[in-house]
């Protein structure tokens, strides 16, 4: 029940992030105030999330084809999941992993639609 828990409310956050966007793009160029629109995040955030995602998205590929993965939180730091003894924990923690690299890839093409616009 936890882990159905879990997963729903994953990826209802992550409709809820797919639904902010959208109304983000579906802004003109300026706001109420006549201000330009944002983006989700500012030229520095633009780089430190795609670095983010770039090394989330290399971890993530690394586990898939070593067939284990590093523990995610604090207090299992140091721990290793392996598919072959812990196909629950590996599971879920692959399933973080791409979950946070589509949501800063989406900021980060929601806030590079924002920027180039016509």
């Amino acid at each position: 029940m936890r882990d159905f828990l879990y997963y729903s409310l994953m990826l209802l956050l992550g409709f809820a992030w797919y639904r902010f966007g959208q109304s983000l793009l579906k802004k003109g160029n300026r706001d109420e105030n006549d201000e330009l629109t944002k983006g989700f995040v500012g030229p520095v955030g633009f780089l430190v999330a795609g670095a983010i995602a770039c090394y989330l998205f290399v971890s993530t590929l690394r586990a898939l084809i070593r067939g284990e993965v590093p523990c995610l939180g604090k207090a299992c730091s140091g721990q290793v999941y392996a598919l072959a003894t812990h196909a629950g924990e590996y599971w879920s923690n692959i399933f973080y992993m791409v979950w946070l690299v589509l949501a800063l890839g989406y900021a980060l093409y929601v806030t590079f639609k924002i920027w180039f616009r016509v």
